[in-house]
């Protein structure tokens, strides 16, 4: 049964660091798109960073130059390094795998990142 287990969140200052890191049991792991969303109090939940089969990574503006998203294929996990953390980042984190048959996508549960003095 395909799983996906984050872990790695929890509370730090602003201006502090994490990493989170999601964990697969997937098939063809190294051939998925892999995303970090984000659900921050009160609003949706939405795309942070994607990577893909190839490493090709994309970001929104928000965190552009302060994340970075990475993979170990050896492992079955993406990575979501976090740094100068703010305020605003405050939120949920979900890893989410795009499956290879169209419209199949598997999520985990999410874990918390608090970012506050």
């Amino acid at each position: 049964q395909e799983q996906l287990v984050e872990s790695g969140g929890g509370s730090v200052q602003p201006g502090g660091s994490l990493r989170l890191s999601c964990e697969a049991s997937i098939s063809d792991f190294r051939l998925l798109v892999m995303d970090w969303y984000r659900q921050e109090p009160g609003n949706q939940r939405h795309l942070v960073a994607s990577i893909d089969r190839y490493g090709s990574t994309h970001y929104v503006d928000s965190v552009r130059g302060r994340f970075t998203i990475s993979r170990d294929n050896t492992k079955n996990t993406v990575y979501l390094q976090m740094n100068s953390l703010k305020s605003d980042d405050t939120a949920v984190y979900y890893c989410k795998a795009n499956g290879l048959s169209v419209g199949t996508m598997y999520w985990g549960k999410g874990t918390l990142v608090t970012v506050s003095s």
